[in-house]
């Protein structure tokens, strides 16, 4: 058999070729290479306004060929893509980031009529299944919490009684470690901590649901998923969130403590009066209100991954992932939003 450009050479130098005729008399047994050659030979003969006598080819080979006909190849698509312009690139861009806001306005949208739903007591939603998630969030989250808190609280006594230590001014270490793990510390780091392992586990199982069919067979039955599976989760860590975030303010606390009557020779009840001096009431506040905040954000950043993933193994992967990157984007950028406020009001 020879090849299709051997083939096309002829058709070129035989003179004016009307008509092509195949003879396969001796074909005994063909292939998919037959179906190519057949395929190019016709591709060639159409760009030139040749006439073709198919009727000799065997009928699974002239179905075979009707189906390549059928569906052209796609020549845009083979080898390396051109580079597109930039003002392309930015406005696929533009046009991907406004989808994806109308996306997050949706799902809160949605999570916001939960709420009014549940504080009307019609949103459908089984209490213990609420029950599970606040006892996931909350205690199962001591341990981790306990052990990054106090070594935070440790690692920033360390850290100013180096630099205190040079002025004299060392029971100031109780000031510095209380205030911010009151204000910033206490609330982030427990929050950075749920993200990692209550957001992704938010984000892995409402995927696998997703795989499973589960959530469609929810909305079969009438029953809405946000309601369902969304807001037993949003409500459980925007509850438990501010309590841990004040057991981590303790607890970081106590880890000043060590740092601070271990190196620097202070008292316990001296580092235990000065930070009950340096802490107001308004520091615990806005540590507890921004741990709010952020309880909902990483429910929201979760659960939305998790049920707008894909259907399969590694779309659950990518959300679980996905999940955590955008509650902690999350976390900082209200962190700040939360600093400029304060900083106004002079809190």
């Amino acid at each position: 058999m020879p090849s299709a450009d051997v083939v096309g050479v002829a058709l070129e130098t035989e003179g004016a070729v009307r008509r092509v005729v195949f003879d396969v008399a001796g074909l005994a047994a063909w292939d998919s290479s037959l179906v190519t050659f057949v395929a190019q030979v016709l591709a060639r003969c159409a760009s030139r306004g040749i006439g073709v006598d198919r009727s000799a080819l065997p009928p699974g080979l002239q179905r075979l060929i009707a189906l390549v006909e059928a569906v052209p190849e796609k020549h845009d698509t083979r080898g390396p893509a051109g580079r597109s312009s930039l003002v392309t690139r930015l406005g696929v861009a533009a046009v991907a980031g406004v989808a994806q806001f109308r996306d997050w306005l949706a799902f809160v949208g949605e999570v916001t009529v939960g709420l009014a739903r549940f504080a009307r007591g019609r949103a459908r939603y089984r209490w213990i299944d609420l029950w599970i998630e606040l006892q996931d969030a909350g205690a199962r989250a001591l341990p981790i919490v306990t052990l990054i808190a106090f070594l935070v609280g440790m690692i920033m006594a360390f850290v100013g009684a180096v630099q205190l230590q040079q002025f004299g001014a060392s029971i100031y270490v109780a000031n510095m470690v209380a205030i911010a793990m009151a204000r910033e510390m206490g609330a982030m780091m427990t929050a950075i901590i749920m993200a990692g392992r209550t957001g992704s586990a938010y984000a892995a199982e409402l995927g696998t649901m997703n795989v499973s069919q589960e959530i469609d067979a929810l909305t079969t039955m009438g029953i809405p998923p946000m309601e369902f599976l969304v807001l037993p989760r949003l409500l459980a860590l925007s509850l438990m969130l501010p309590l841990l975030s004040v057991y981590a303010d303790f607890v970081g606390l106590i880890g000043g403590a060590v740092v601070a009557t271990g190196m620097l020779d202070l008292g316990l009840a001296q580092y235990w009066e000065q930070t009950k001096h340096a802490l107001t009431v308004t520091d615990f506040a806005s540590g507890v209100g921004k741990a709010v905040v952020f309880g909902i954000l990483i429910a929201i950043a979760g659960c939305r991954k998790g049920i707008q993933s894909g259907r399969s193994a590694a779309a659950v992967g990518g959300a679980a992932t996905a999940a955590v990157v955008t509650a902690i984007v999350f976390i900082i950028v209200a962190d700040g939003i939360f600093a400029v406020v304060f900083h106004i009001l002079g809190i």
